[in-house]
């Protein structure tokens, strides 16, 4: 069993894919080809991720597509600039907190959101791309077209999903006479390629003002939607800068609000505080400390973040060293926190602005996601890179196709909450918070890794433990995304802050009993799993060597992700 420079024995079931010229890490092995072929035709990191984009809109239709959202972040090594590009859909403007008095249904027409992710491919595209759009869409149109064969994964997801097989325009895709489409079936989506086509012809004023935008509204309209043509007309994506911080010799960008990235960064911050080499990777006291660290920046995020456009969002001093030093002598490394609160990182935030917006009173919930988003990371010959997330929120989204687009809807409006003093509230034309958060670490200012996991309020757990893996014990990408992985469910109850935690700690079941017990001794209530029972994430990994120009990928072996390197 190899060993790794810090002596972690771990050896991975997978090898690391190696690449010079290209790499696609992604959640179905079609899309991860498509991207390549990409790259194959003189194609950079853009103009491939667009293409894996889109094929996974056909190939892993449960988990994204341009019904949706996602963040895209992109590295052009030439100027040494990194962009994020923020697809993120707001409400509806008719949805109002008295129109969902009574709750937002999960699936359905009501839980659809505006879809911002066409705005986002189509800015990065124009701004990055090389090759042209029908070029770059050609695979994923084909996929479609034609069809490819349903995976066993996919097929188990079809079954699952009763208004999916049931719903008349979905049932006619995904089923065959309401029977789900079992694997090895030949599954067809030709409307989707005809608005792939209308896309590459249109460009976003088909989607947003055109003979989509129209077909959208019209569904809307007889399902007693919201959906207006203002509401489409409306949508923008936005170009934001990264934020980042550093981590033992490392610099980590992240995405900023209204995505959650900036937990990742806090996270890091206050995990360095202890030296974790000493602890050993994946014992009971370095997991512990992890688990706590995650508590008190999910406990933040909570409080202090929403849409930045209706509040001002403290992102300088959650992120700052300073805050985080503070903040980690709160852990207790014996002994599992039983209650948490929110710290005050205004007072690190340069100038100091009085906050607009209201804090996360008593009685409001923490509130999770499921782990039903895609991710994946590309990187070109040149060293120019792409780490991208999109998501329909949860698994088939409100699992209706739109009439005859193609287009399955989004449920993202679920993740609202409804109270009124909720940093985080409904209101109309307001971006949620999103879990989706992009990943690339730079060493001596040089790309090093790029990396990414679906997975909701997982994400950044999942991120912060494969960091870890690579930067503190120096295992391959394959041995990172391969490891045991926990998870932490967080939720406060009823009861004034400070917060108490009903704690629970899910743990792959490849944790050695010794450290089940300790962490047990800790105060974690524990639910042990499956070996690679898949609630940790699916992490997508592309590391860079500098000295020799190769290329490392690993896809997580959880789902269908594979590497594929050229």
């Amino acid at each position: 069993m190899p060993q790794t420079p810090h002596g972690v024995n771990f050896e991975a079931h997978r090898p690391v894919v190696m690449g010079r010229n290209g790499m696609v890490c992604a959640g179905q092995p079609l899309a991860s080809q498509a991207g390549i072929s990409i790259l194959q035709k003189g194609g950079n990191a853009v103009d491939a991720a667009i293409a894996t984009a889109t094929a996974l809109n056909v190939v892993e239709p449960l988990m994204s597509g341009i019904g949706g959202d996602g963040f895209i972040m992109v590295y052009q090594k030439e100027s040494g600039r990194i962009d994020i590009s923020n697809g993120t859909g707001a409400a509806p403007y008719g949805a109002t907190l008295e129109r969902y008095q009574t709750g937002i249904p999960a699936k359905g027409i009501l839980s659809m959101s505006v879809p911002g992710l066409v705005h986002s491919w189509l800015d990065v595209h124009e701004k990055y791309g090389s090759l042209t759009l029908g070029e770059v869409l050609a695979p994923p149109l084909e996929l479609a077209e034609n069809g490819f064969p349903v995976t066993h994964y996919l097929a188990q997801a079809i079954a699952s999903d009763r208004l999916l097989c049931e719903f008349p325009t979905s049932r006619a895709i995904f089923t065959d006479d309401g029977r789900p489409l079992r694997a090895g079936a030949i599954i067809y989506q030709k409307n989707l390629a005809r608005t792939f086509q209308s896309i590459i012809e249109g460009g976003r004023e088909a989607f947003y003002q055109g003979p989509i935008a129209q077909a959208l509204v019209k569904f809307s309209d007889s399902q007693g939607g919201l959906l207006t043509m203002k509401d489409l007309a409306d949508c923008s994506a936005r170009w934001q800068e990264p934020i980042s911080t550093s981590y033992r010799g490392y610099q980590v960008y992240e995405a900023p609000p209204n995505s959650s990235g900036h937990v990742l960064l806090q996270e890091l911050n206050l995990i360095e505080q202890f030296d974790l080499q000493a602890t050993g990777c994946n014992t009971a006291e370095s997991i512990h400390l992890m688990v706590e660290a995650k508590k008190l920046a999910f406990m933040d995020r909570e409080v202090y973040v929403a849409d930045p456009d209706y509040l001002d969002v403290p992102v300088r001093g959650l992120i700052s060293k300073e805050y985080a030093r503070e903040r980690a002598q709160l852990i207790n490394r014996d002994k599992a926190a039983a209650s948490v609160e929110a710290g005050n990182p205004w007072q690190y935030q340069e100038g100091s602005p009085s906050p607009r917006g209201k804090a996360r009173p008593a009685g409001s919930r923490l509130r999770s996601e499921e782990e039903d988003t895609t991710c994946f990371a590309v990187v070109d010959r040149w060293g120019n890179a792409v780490c991208q997330l999109q998501s329909l929120q949860s698994a088939w989204g409100s699992s209706i196709v739109a009439g005859d687009t193609g287009i399955l809807l989004n449920n993202r409006m679920t993740y609202w909450h409804l109270d009124p003093d909720h940093v985080d509230c409904l209101q109309p034309g307001k971006r949620v918070r999103h879990t989706m958060n992009p990943v690339m670490v730079f060493k001596d200012n040089k790309l090093f890794l790029v990396c990414g996991t679906p997975g909701a309020d997982t994400q950044v757990q999942a991120n912060m433990q494969v960091l870890s893996h690579v930067l503190d014990f120096g295992m391959t990408v394959a041995e990172a995304v391969e490891a045991p992985r926990w998870k932490n469910n967080q939720s406060p109850t009823e009861s004034s802050i400070p917060h108490v935690c009903k704690d629970e700690l899910l743990l792959e079941g490849r944790y050695s009993p010794e450290v089940q017990s300790e962490l047990e001794r800790r105060g974690h209530t524990l639910n042990v799993l499956g070996p690679w029972e898949g609630v940790v994430g699916r992490e997508m990994m592309i590391q860079v060597d500098h000295d020799t120009g190769t290329l490392q990928g690993a896809a997580d072996p959880r789902y269908d992700g594979y590497a594929v390197g050229w």
